[in-house]
């Protein structure tokens, strides 16, 4: 009878029908919170997300040709989706969801090229973008169960280095929020605005230090909330938006119209789909090891098909891609509230912010200068865990730090001098100016041809700690024929 590996990489199947009666204790991703705490935690996760979910429909909208109005319907109907996305992921059905803590959100990867396709098209530019974003999603959802098995090829100096390049890649985001948002603003960058984000990180260590239990855990949302009483009076955020929005508004499905589906818009946006499948995993796996529930194949694959369902499915409510959205994992880091249920209650909140967007309007009084001051706490957050992750990843054997060292480079690449790739066709841009997926791609090929080709033993430089063996034991059980963690999981080989 095969051994049961120590981390437990239970299925789906596994988890629906794990219980107390079975002499085991419930993991804390699984266990349920009481309704007061379930919603703070889950409010703290929407307050994190809220910027990057509304940030794509607001470039969109104007560069395709919409009004303002109908901007703000996008808007809407992104957090809309967002929040169905979310809860594929954490709730999920079937084979369809990670059942992590995992936010799903408007994908950034695909605003460039969806302005491209789109431009001054009006309402025909985003009906040939949700033509689209549908057939991607239904070409992801196809690819999935192979995409998720190069979970084989993230050994820890592969996830520790993609986990460090998520922090670093999110940490200018906080620097932008906290100049002001808009470089085209007269105030952006200025003291004002920078002071009010310094005052907002201030705030969230104190907090983090003097408060305890609960309240600890819930230091972010409680430092967005005094740095947005602050900037209240200072005249930095206002009520005006409360005032105008509507108190209800569903998004109507195909409000622009059918689909509309054309080769050259379908192509690119498959790329997409491919770089926001590739930083999903990435981010599953960043928050498998932080949440003690390594990411295997089938948590790999559930969590793919969440992805790419909700994304098929987002068009019909006028949405967006959706992919994973790393600062919510520098959240959970933070806050080690690791329940799923609490992310679910975050998707249902989202869920409601689009059908009120009244409701909506408050979580925007929150100004981008006190989002960035919290920012960087989350995203540096990101990055320690990476750094931890990289602590026993053995650099010291082989050519692990050479693998470290230029995946990390290359990924800063963008961020450091994002005018580096200009002369490069615009296609490939898609993934050149992702640092999280160029440095994905370089941590990978590099594992493969320092530690896999031509090793003849399994004691070179390459080979990952004996701890990472068994979180992987799951794998090599499959590929041997066997079913994982066959002494009692009850789960099934793929």
């Amino acid at each position: 009878m095969a051994a049961e590996p120590r981390f437990h990489s239970a299925t789906s199947a596994d988890r629906a029908t794990d219980s107390p009666a079975d002499g085991a204790t419930k993991h804390p991703v699984d266990e349920t919170l009481p309704p007061v705490k379930l919603f703070t935690s889950g409010l703290q996760h929407v307050a994190a997300m809220y910027a990057g979910v509304v940030a794509p429909p607001m470039i969109v909208g104007p560069a395709v040709g919409l009004n303002a109005q109908d901007t703000a319907f996008l808007m809407g109907a992104s957090l809309f989706t967002a929040g169905i996305a979310t809860l594929l992921q954490t709730i999920g059905f079937w084979k369809i969801g990670a059942r992590l803590p995992f936010v799903n959100g408007v994908s950034f990867a695909g605003v460039t090229p969806m302005v491209a396709i789109g431009r001054d098209r009006g309402e025909d530019g985003i009906a040939v973008i949700f033509g689209a974003i549908i057939v991607a999603g239904i070409v992801g959802f196809l690819l999935t169960p192979y995409f998720c098995k190069l979970v084989r090829f993230f050994p820890p100096v592969v996830t520790g280095t993609v986990i460090t390049l998520i922090g670093l890649s999110l940490l200018p985001v906080a620097f932008r929020w906290a100049q002001g948002g808009n470089p085209a603003a007269a105030d952006y960058g200025s003291m004002r605005n920078i002071g009010m984000a310094a005052l907002t990180l201030a705030v969230v260590l104190a907090l983090r230090k003097l408060l305890r239990g609960f309240l600890q855990q819930i230091a972010i949302l409680l430092g967005l909330a005094v740095g947005t009483l602050v900037a209240l009076p200072l005249g930095m955020s206002s009520f005006d938006a409360i005032r105008e929005a509507d108190v209800i508004g569903f998004p109507t499905p195909f409000h622009f119209g059918g689909p509309q589906f054309e080769i050259a818009a379908i192509v690119s946006l498959c790329v997409v789909m491919l770089v926001c499948m590739t930083e999903s995993t990435a981010d599953m796996l960043a928050l498998g090891r932080i949440v003690d529930r390594p990411a295997d194949e089938r948590t790999i694959e559930g969590g793919l098909r969440a992805d790419t369902l909700g994304s098929a499915l987002s068009p019909l409510f006028n949405g967006f891609m959706c992919s994973a959205f790393a600062q919510n994992v520098g959240l959970v880091a933070m806050t080690k509230v690791r329940s799923r249920f609490v992310v679910a209650a975050a998707g249902g909140i989202l869920v409601l912010l689009g059908l009120f967007p009244v409701a909506a309007s408050v979580i925007a009084l929150v100004p981008l200068p006190v989002l960035g001051g919290a920012g960087i706490a989350l995203f540096g957050t990101v990055a320690s865990s990476g750094i931890q992750t990289l602590a026993s990843a053995a650099l010291e054997k082989g050519e692990n730090a050479l693998i470290v060292a230029a995946a990390v480079g290359i990924g800063l690449i963008p961020i450091a001098a994002p005018d580096f790739y200009h002369a490069f066709p615009e296609d490939l841009l898609v993934v050149l100016d992702s640092g999280i997926s160029t440095g994905c791609i370089v941590a990978i090929v590099l594992n493969l041809a320092f530690n896999h080709l031509g090793r003849k033993d399994g004691n070179d430089g390459g080979t990952e700690p004996e701890e990472d063996r068994e979180c992987f034991a799951p794998l090599a059980e499959t590929a041997a024929g066997r079913t994982p963690g066959a002494s009692g999981s009850g789960a099934a080989a793929v």
